[in-house]
């Protein structure tokens, strides 16, 4: 943990994926993301959140994996090549202790805003735990998820993986060019944005979505994810909704690791029907 009050650091954006039309969620391709009116490939949002780790854990310490949490939203697109500077500073309007967090691009807009902190967040109560907890291997075919007749106030099919240190060091230096060694060392831990990353993992777990945008997480973090070890995430869908013809989807995230042990909780918020400009502009013309 650090004394001082601010920390800053720059980060250029790079993908974290191929950019290719071909891959799981393809609104992190050039050519897909075109279609819909944005000016190239978007970065992943949970690749975007995890270069704020330095900076979390500079304000914070290690502690933070262990029993923090963290609150965060994305309020631009951010595109490869575009040099990011992450702020955090001690103290946010609802808890002194706590530091927020910015990621300004180089025009000066504001990519990301969130806040970190230690111990129980404040919404911390407030996740539903899904009761379905028995991994389940992916269906052969999978159903859409259509706004109509999404599955609100039900759990989904939970998933389960090895969380081998093999998996942690690639995850951590081809995802994230990670280098510290709590997440490549001999016996490294799980690095956040893989914790992040489930819920939209389990979204394609259970449904055909051709592709997603996430927009606000919420984290919890419960224990330190250690490598060598089985981890299964189950989900419970909170609703569904229409905005600005965008159809997103809010649902928790329950992390349980093989000895029973919650790990995180996750309150997730993505677009899984994504409009073109044309609904868009149709959308608020009616506004």
């Amino acid at each position: 943990m650090t004394t001082t009050d601010r920390i800053e650091q720059t980060i250029e954006a790079y993908l974290s994926n191929e950019d290719s039309s071909e891959i799981s969620n393809p609104i992190h391709s050039t050519e897909v993301a075109a279609r819909y009116g944005f000016g190239g490939a978007l970065v992943g949002g949970v690749t975007v959140w995890g270069w704020a780790t330095p900076v979390i854990l500079e304000a914070l310490g290690e502690g933070w994996l262990e029993h923090g949490w963290c609150e965060f939203g994305f309020r631009q697109p951010t595109y490869p090549g575009d040099v990011l500077t992450v702020v955090g500073e001690r103290g946010s309007a609802e808890d002194g202790a706590a530091w927020s967090v910015t990621m300004t691009n180089q025009d000066g807009v504001d990519c990301v805003r969130g806040t970190v902190g230690l111990g129980d967040a404040s919404w911390a109560g407030e996740f539903v735990t899904p009761q379905q907890m028995t991994g389940e291997p992916l269906a052969e075919r999978l159903p859409p998820l259509v706004l109509e007749s999404a599955p609100v106030g039900e759990d989904w099919a939970a998933k389960t993986i090895d969380a081998t240190a093999e998996l942690a060091r690639e995850f951590s230096q081809e995802k994230q060019h990670e280098t510290r060694e709590v997440f490549t060392g001999e016996r490294p831990l799980m690095h956040p944005a893989w914790t992040a990353g489930w819920a939209e993992n389990l979204l394609r777990h259970n449904f055909a979505v051709p592709s997603s945008m996430h927009t606000r997480s919420r984290v919890q973090h419960l224990a330190p994810i250690a490598t060598g070890q089985r981890v299964t995430g189950g989900a419970h869908l909170l609703e569904a909704y229409d905005r600005r013809a965008h159809h997103f989807a809010n649902f928790d995230v329950l992390l349980r690791g093989e000895d029973d042990t919650d790990l995180a909780r996750l309150r997730h918020w993505t677009v899984f029907r994504i409009a073109t400009p044309e609904e868009r502009a149709a959308a608020d013309s009616q506004t």
